[in-house]
């Protein structure tokens, strides 16, 4: 008999609720089935009533017992918990909200496992109590562990050995994994529950003693459920066929793509794979079509920005450059930008590397430097194609920046990206490239920097009171604070638990004004430029952050999260 059994009973012979008799009873019972329960046993024997049962076990634990209602309609995601783990403590997270992880144990006196979920995610811990029969019937629930779970794939792949990458692996023998039908099912389940979550990425991670499987959603990379480490060889070899790539080369990165049909829709894969010391490391993104939003009035653009950058773009002729990181949606950008100004009288050219989403009406080159096709070749031939606006996926070299500027001076809708902080910066950026200030302030007619920030869930958000530095800052505009209500996030079952909801844009707009001219042509550093622009009336990225945290649509920590490079005001 469990331990935690035996103390029960003393502890309802202690209140006088059960009997000795009935105490041995139960232990008699006990001896002859594995499977029967102390709840069980009192219930079934009239000793008390389950709302009876419920006290003492709130009694007994000194916690409160869950409802039905406190377990999770949605699964919580929460690094560093497994699945294994939780069915193993019997346990599961029930809600995240201000920092704090309410997890429903069958056992709130497991202090080992309260104390392994605090230091692993280093948030505060509340405990309620509950049967162990509707914890573990709410882990096959939420996190799949039921006919075509993970876990029941994994089972019939027991044949399959430890991976080992110091062996020499006979390909034919890999190729043959990769075609099991247990492998085939597990990659699928994978990929199908990344397309639930609506993730943008699948990273599938080799270290030492772990083969780690992540989800980016919402810009933020999310541990999930991960395939056992001597099954690596046989998941990376599915996945490198099925884009088509060389399963014998594990020396060098490839690039590949997967088309799928998933429940109705074409989905497009990029995969990209990396030698790592543990083995190669893929990455997957997901491109679903049908998702990608090209309605440039839905991208959060501030009406005043808005207005100006509609303008903008239907300029005959100049540069329009779009700044920023990786990911954080410049590409969108642009491709509303050309959705919008696309018409039978325009013929439109881009040069990408990757196209990632195929525009109707627009002539799009994929770049393959392998052969030669590089953005420089590719530009010198498009501009004898005679066309009326140009996108050039990015800005890498002085070559290619070179090209741009000529075409721009030679009648041609130039736009591209760069890689900086803000937008002030690209001027300096392409001085620094070796390109002539009187070029650059005769063709750049607008430089637009943005950021993704995480949108607050609306069936969570809470009203909430910031720290005087922050509050000071946002006040900073000249905002009354009794004019607005800062928000922030809890979670829920309609986000998943993680307090967000899809991802909006914030934006800084750099005009080029006669002003602006002339300080690029007196090589003036990108402080004086952003300085001036300011004076003028342009936001800053973090105070167009502020500016959506005002209205709700954000919070202050995504903000501050995604504008980190910039100085406080």
């Amino acid at each position: 008999m469990h331990l935690i059994e035996m103390r029960m009973l003393s502890f309802l012979l202690a209140r006088g609720l059960i009997s000795q008799p009935d105490t041995e009873r139960f232990q008699t019972l006990r001896q002859s089935t594995e499977s029967l329960t102390l709840e069980e046993h009192l219930i079934h024997s009239g000793l008390l009533t389950q709302e009876e049962y419920r006290k003492v076990v709130e009694e007994f634990f000194g916690v409160p017992f869950a409802s039905e209602a406190d377990y999770p309609g949605e699964p919580v995601l929460i690094n560093h918990l497994s699945v294994q783990f939780m069915k193993e403590s019997k346990f599961i997270p029930a809600r995240f909200e201000h920092n704090e992880l309410t997890l429903i144990m069958s056992n709130p006196f497991d202090h080992y496992v309260i104390d392994s979920v605090r230091l692993a995610t280093r948030y505060k811990v509340r405990i309620l109590a509950g049967r162990e029969q509707d914890i573990l019937e709410a882990i096959d629930r939420h996190y799949g562990m039921g006919a075509t779970s993970m876990e029941k794939i994994i089972e019939d792949m027991e044949s399959i050995p430890e991976y080992r990458m110091e062996e020499e692996e006979n390909i034919d023998h890999l190729r043959d994994l990769a075609s099991e039908g247990p492998v085939i099912r597990l990659v699928n389940l994978i990929i199908s529950r990344a397309l639930e979550t609506r993730a943008s990425d699948i990273h599938f991670e080799p270290f030492e003693n772990q083969f780690r499987v992540r989800y980016r959603i919402d810009g933020v990379l999310h541990d999930v459920e991960s395939p056992p480490k001597r099954l690596q060889a046989a998941i990376v070899s599915r996945i490198k066929i099925m884009a088509k790539l060389n399963i014998a080369e594990r020396r060098l990165p490839q690039d590949g793509r997967i088309m799928l049909r998933v429940k109705g829709k074409e989905i497009d894969f990029r995969v990209s794979t990396i030698p790592t010391i543990h083995g190669e490391s893929i990455v997957l993104r997901i491109l679903d079509k049908g998702s990608i939003v090209l309605d440039i009035e839905k991208l959060g653009f501030p009406e005043d920005i808005l207005t100006e950058f509609k303008e903008l773009i239907q300029r005959p002729h100049g540069i329009i450059l779009v700044t920023g990181p990786t990911g954080s949606g410049k590409t969108t950008t642009l491709y509303c930008a050309l959705e919008k100004i696309n018409s039978p009288d325009k013929k439109i050219i881009t040069v990408e590397d990757p196209v990632e989403y195929q525009l109707k009406g627009v002539n799009q080159i994929q770049v393959k430097p392998s052969i030669g096709l590089n953005f420089a070749n590719a530009l010198r031939s498009i501009v004898r194609q005679d066309p009326d606006v140009i996108l050039i996926g990015e800005i890498r070299d002085s070559e290619t920046a070179e090209i741009a500027i000529h075409s721009a001076l030679t009648g041609h809708l130039v736009f591209s990206t760069l890689h900086t902080n803000d937008a002030p910066s690209a001027i300096t950026r392409l001085i620094d490239m070796g390109m002539e200030d009187y070029l650059l302030s005769s063709t750049i007619i607008g430089v637009l920097a943005q950021r993704l920030v995480r949108t607050a869930c609306p069936q969570c958000r809470t009203p909430y009171l910031p720290n005087s530095a922050i509050l000071k800052e946002i006040e900073a505009g000249g905002c009354d604070p009794s004019n607005f209500q800062l928000f922030d996030v809890k979670g829920c079952s309609n986000c998943a638990y993680t307090g967000y909801w899809g991802r909006t844009g914030i934006f800084e707009y750099f005009k080029i004004t006669d002003e602006i001219q002339r300080l690029i042509l007196e090589k003036k550093g990108s402080h004086i430029l952003k300085e001036v622009a300011r004076k003028k009336g342009m936001r800053t990225l973090r105070e167009d952050g502020w500016a959506k945290v005002r209205a709700g649509v954000t919070t202050v920590s995504e903000v501050l999260r995604v504008t980190q490079e910039e100085e406080s005001l």
